[in-house]
């Protein structure tokens, strides 16, 4: 991948971690809140246990940004973590955060479905 590549994805990226940073901040959704109506209370906790969920999701794209970040600065960017294999420019177009290519990317998502974590742990700790 060329410098001015590597340099728009650079600021795509800082554009999305500053965006993502600026909605984890904000927890107000996730604040508990008292009601006299039960009812009220069901529909407050569902729509904080929607919240928490969002916040995770995006707390997790947040690491996976950060992560693409630190790639880019010790020259791995582009590069899958599982097997070391270029990641395909459209890909990497679609999705800059992307830490492995989209076979190995499969692998892990139907392992996961699967409820196999020893691939999700060797990945993890390939990246790091």
């Amino acid at each position: 991948m060329i410098k001015s590549e590597i340099n728009k994805f650079k600021k795509i990226l800082e554009t999305k971690q500053a965006e993502l940073e600026k909605i984890v901040r904000n927890r107000d959704a996730i604040a508990i809140e008292k009601s006299a109506d039960a009812l009220d209370e069901v529909q407050h906790a569902s729509e904080r246990e929607l919240a928490i969920r969002n916040l995770d999701r995006e707390s997790n794209l947040l690491r996976s940004v950060r992560l693409a970040l630190r790639r880019i600065e010790d020259g791995s960017f582009g590069t899958c973590l599982h097997c070391e294999e270029d990641i395909s420019p459209k890909r990497v177009a679609a999705v800059p955060w992307a830490a492995n290519c989209i076979q190995c990317q499969e692998l892990a998502d139907r392992n996961k479905q699967e409820g196999n974590e020893a691939f999700d742990d060797e990945l993890v700790s390939n990246a790091a």
